[in-house]
């Protein structure tokens, strides 16, 4: 679902980022998207060094996106789909405003990977998936994949809030 935007940075706010730090580091993934953790807060959380490195640490309240430059295609991952990887089309180069943790405006550039990270994660904020990037029969054998793995006892769905 569509997330809500953050007034005010809170100890709930807070507390909420380092438990989905704490998630993203573990499952192990590159970023997190509040509502992934059943929150409706527009936060969310990206190190691409899975932990490695902590000054790499991005978290963006109310991220929104300004500006697209070029495009690639890749591979793709979403800690809501465990195992399922598809090609998606996104841009290369994107800017983002946001606030952080200190209640203070920040932009944060990203291009290549970083770029794909933060337009899945937002992506996710505004209530979508990836799902949406591509063509109808590759979702519909996605969702086939899924089913079967539910039954199998593979996958467990969670009740959307």
């Amino acid at each position: 679902r569509p997330t809500r935007k953050v007034e005010k940075v809170t100890e709930e706010i807070r507390a909420l980022t380092r438990a989905m730090v704490e998630t993203m580091h573990a499952a192990p993934g590159v970023g997190l998207a509040a509502n992934q953790v059943g929150s409706p807060w527009r936060l969310l959380v990206i190190d691409l060094t899975v932990g490695d490195e902590p000054s790499h640490l991005n978290v963006l309240l109310n991220p929104e996106i300004k500006a697209l430059e070029g495009s690639q295609v890749g591979e793709e991952g979403c800690l809501s789909f465990p195992d399922v990887t598809l090609d998606i089309e996104r841009a290369f180069r994107v800017e983002v405003a946001a606030m952080d943790l200190d209640g203070k405006p920040v932009e944060i550039s990203g291009e290549g990977l970083l770029a794909r990270a933060l337009l899945h994660e937002i992506e996710h904020l505004d209530g979508e998936t990836c799902l949406r990037n591509v063509s109808p029969l590759k979702r519909e054998l996605v969702k086939r994949q899924i089913r079967k793995r539910m039954k199998a006892g593979d996958w467990v769905a969670a009740a959307a809030t």
